[in-house]
């Protein structure tokens, strides 16, 4: 969480140490903690899964701004929740149904955006070959334009399950959606990207 003083000397070393301790914490400790106002337990919350967090809302919304607004949001609603959270899912699930829900208002208040490359982070550099890194570069802006022409929710569960790993309950949880429901959107989503990337199979 931002604004808090900078530590240094003596209290530097120690809130080092602090964090370094806070690294095997459970998740479900943490939320403990946090939820009793323990800002230190919540910024290792934040630390833990705000990466994934803002992958899967970037990859929703193709705009950083509005992802990095997203897991703001999706945070300051988890410090105020926490209270409320008594572990009926993992926490990692419940802080994917919160960003997932903001995701989705903000998507119904904006505009397509144009196709850009969806995995921005992958390191294409190793592709030495010319041809080959060309060819790895329109399979990622392929693979980008078939994940905006599904729709939202099949979107979302593909998100979830092939690259954030959810399980279907997991994923079922996160979205407030019945086990057949994520299991059929998973399978439509996976025909339609198959059938868009068959020239790259």
């Amino acid at each position: 969480m931002t604004g808090l003083a900078e530590p240094s000397g003596n209290d530097a070393r120690q809130s080092a140490s602090e964090v370094g301790a806070l690294t095997s914490v459970p998740d479900h400790v943490l939320a403990r903690r946090a939820a009793l106002g323990s800002r230190r337990e919540f910024e290792e919350i934040v630390r833990r899964h705000g990466g994934a967090l803002f992958r899967y809302a970037r990859r929703m919304l193709r705009d950083v701004g509005d992802a990095e607004e997203a897991v703001q949001d999706t945070f300051v609603a988890a410090w105020q929740g926490l209270p409320d959270w008594h572990g009926r899912s993992a926490l990692r699930t419940w802080l994917f149904s919160i960003v997932a829900h903001k995701a989705a208002d903000k998507l119904r208040k904006k505009r397509p955006t144009p196709v850009e490359e969806i995995f921005d982070d992958i390191d294409a550099s190793p592709l030495a070959d010319p041809e080959g890194a060309a060819r790895y570069r329109d399979l990622r802006t392929a693979l980008d334009a078939a994940l905006q022409s599904l729709p939202a929710q099949q979107r979302s569960v593909w998100l979830l399950r092939e690259v954030e790993d959810l399980s279907y309950r997991e994923i079922g949880d996160a979205l407030s959606m019945p086990y057949d429901v994520v299991r059929g959107n998973l399978s439509r989503a996976r025909v339609t990207l198959g059938r868009r990337l068959q020239p790259w199979r």
